[in-house]
């Protein structure tokens, strides 16, 4: 059995809420946190959403696996490309994509940018997806620590995007879910806000109840400087 709760939230700063996700219970997930100025972000976090809810909503009958979202976030890709060129106003806009898709107990993933999906087992809090960000690449290199990445002056510039470049490299793969595993996809309003101690404590906890708005809470009360958005996901064998 699966329960899946999702939040979002606009945060203490921001004019407008520039990011998007997706719930279609009990199979696929997906959270996108868009840029550009003029509302241009919002677009994009949406429209990378939208072809994937209309990818759904055609009713296929091949195999869903993590190829296939792949092509999803390409097309996407493709679309606010398009829109940018037909709205000079949107030029430049993109988003992220984290994106999960079940079928038989496997996890089907694929990913751009610095939103993330985590996976709790065993009491152990894992990053599956990487970060395609300039911050990230220092982290991985030794050049900066985790925790300092945190206040990098440039910690919100990527490295790959959804809708900047025709050709764009995604990161995918697939993992066994397991029961009592827990999963969180997430925008870095939260990750930036909440350290991964405080979000493996409110996955893992038994007493709440909508552990997405408890995270969300967690990081409008750390300064909420971001839009934040999560998706928590668990499995129990009820």
């Amino acid at each position: 059995m699966l329960k899946a709760t999702a939040a979002t939230n606009i945060g203490l700063i921001r004019q407008t809420n520039e990011d998007s996700y997706l719930c279609i219970n009990p199979k696929t997930y997906a959270v996108a946190d868009g840029m550009g100025g003029h509302a241009a972000g919002e677009i994009a976090s949406k429209l990378l959403v939208n072809t994937i809810q209309d990818f759904f909503s055609e009713g296929h009958l091949f195999k869903i696996d993590q190829d296939v979202l792949e092509k999803i976030i390409l097309k996407a890709n493709a679309r606010i490309l398009e829109k940018a060129e037909k709205c000079t106003e949107y030029a430049g806009m993109g988003t992220t994509a984290s994106f999960l898709h079940i079928e038989a107990n496997t996890c089907f993933w694929a990913h751009i940018g610095d939103s993330r999906i985590y996976l709790l087992r065993n009491n152990q809090l894992a990053q599956i997806t990487q970060d395609h960000s300039l911050v990230w690449d220092l982290v991985l290199n030794g050049t900066l620590t985790q925790e300092e990445a945190l206040t990098h002056p440039q910690r919100n510039m990527l490295t790959r995007a959804v809708g900047i470049d025709a050709e764009v490299k995604v990161d995918k793969g697939s993992f066994a879910l397991e029961e009592n595993d827990k999963i969180l996809l997430c925008t870095d309003g939260l990750t930036n806000m909440v350290n991964e101690a405080k979000l493996k404590e409110t996955i893992a906890s038994e007493a709440i109840e909508d552990k997405a708005a408890a995270l969300i809470d967690q990081a409008m009360g750390a300064g909420g400087v971001d839009n934040i958005t999560a998706i928590v996901l668990e499995t129990n064998d009820d």
